[in-house]
């Protein structure tokens, strides 16, 4: 089956009769991660919902579920070790984890860490917990042999810093995929591992350790979100941009060129998608364009008209009419081209 999204697939344990679901829970969370001894006291009507997003060799995957003890014990990683990562996002819950006399608790926004050639053992809290989980390549973390290792059991905060952008971009993709084509799917991947990589090395206080080009992709992705925290503002130049992140204006075209991008170009095409996201959202319908284009860093709404109707062949008005029809007469609609997989689907599938 080809698809022009991302590669996804989904597993619920409600499609499965009561007495079956933890055991294919158990068996889904293996071929994830690894293998591992899964116990908990819901065991006999177990709820979980997981996605799993293919990014290469990268693996995002979004998941709910009951309360679970994880357990790998070394003879399991004497049997199965995929040399992996695992990073989890906690987003609901909280929950604990101990590598023989090492504990770590967690809470909301707070990364976990874990290697699969270790042994290890996390409990999650009695309320269901809400996760963003990656699995990450061990040969992929551009960091000394050995040193990435060192970030295992520490606590990694995703409210500021590296963690904070990191946390951005897998709730954005954990929470829709669908603007992403297939082909992004490897790139999506590197840009995950390099911030993972860098949010590794700040941990380690090893930054200089890491190769030129994992600094100038990490400075990259800063600069972006800077970008797009601030497209409502008018003067948001080059000039501004460099020296926000004291460096200076030829560097900052360089990055952006080796990306095939230019500083303007990026600009312009992040406001251009937000300003039609407004447009074609009815709840909006009642603001004015001029409002819009000014909400988007556009001063003069003849400058939003033309450089709208350059990039998407419409002015906004056309847009906004012909999307309202549309809602009018079909209702609202989500174009979402996904492979779906039921629990049989995915077993068969591994």
């Amino acid at each position: 089956l080809t698809t022009v999204v991302l590669p996804e697939t989904v597993f619920t344990t409600q499609e499965l009769p009561a007495s079956d679901r933890f055991e294919a829970w158990t068996e889904q969370l293996g071929r994830t991660h690894a293998p591992m001894h899964l116990s908990s006291d819901r065991a006999a009507d177990y709820r979980g919902h997981q996605r799993v997003i293919g990014l290469g060799e990268v693996t995002v995957w979004p998941a709910t579920f009951d309360h679970l003890v994880f357990r790998r014990t070394p003879r399991l990683v004497r049997q199965s070790d995929p040399e992996v990562f695992h990073l989890s996002l906690l987003r609901r819950g909280d929950g604990a984890a101990s590598w023989g006399r090492q504990q770590v608790g967690y809470r909301v926004d707070d990364f976990h860490v874990n290697y699969s050639s270790r042994s290890y053992e996390i409990s999650t809290g009695p309320d269901p917990v809400t996760i963003v989980g990656v699995e990450i390549p061990r040969a992929a973390v551009d960091l000394p042999a050995g040193r990435a290792d060192g970030v295992v059991g520490r606590r990694i905060s995703g409210r500021e810093g590296m963690g904070a952008l990191l946390a951005g971009l897998l709730v954005q993709l954990a929470s829709d995929t669908s603007s992403y084509r297939a082909s992004d799917a490897e790139r999506l991947g590197r840009v995950v591992t390099d911030l993972v990589t860098a949010v590794f090395a700040h941990a380690l206080e090893a930054e200089p350790h890491l190769a030129p080009q994992t600094h100038a992709r990490a400075l990259v992705l800063r600069i972006k979100s800077f970008i797009r925290q601030h497209l409502s503002d008018a003067e948001l130049t080059p000039a501004r941009i460099a020296a926000a992140h004291h460096i200076s204006r030829s560097y900052l075209y360089r990055l952006f060129q080796e990306e095939g991008l230019t500083v303007a170009s990026y600009i312009r095409d992040q406001r251009l998608a937000a300003a039609r996201k407004d447009l074609t959202d009815p709840r909006l319908r009642t603001l004015p364009i001029h409002s819009i284009a000014l909400r988007w860093g556009y001063l003069r709404p003849g400058d939003f008209t033309r450089a709208f109707r350059t990039v998407h062949g419409i002015t906004p008005s056309e847009l906004r009419d012909q999307q309202l029809s549309r809602t009018a007469v079909d209702g609202p609609h989500t174009d979402v081209d996904a492979v779906r997989m039921t629990p049989t689907a995915a077993h068969a599938h591994h």
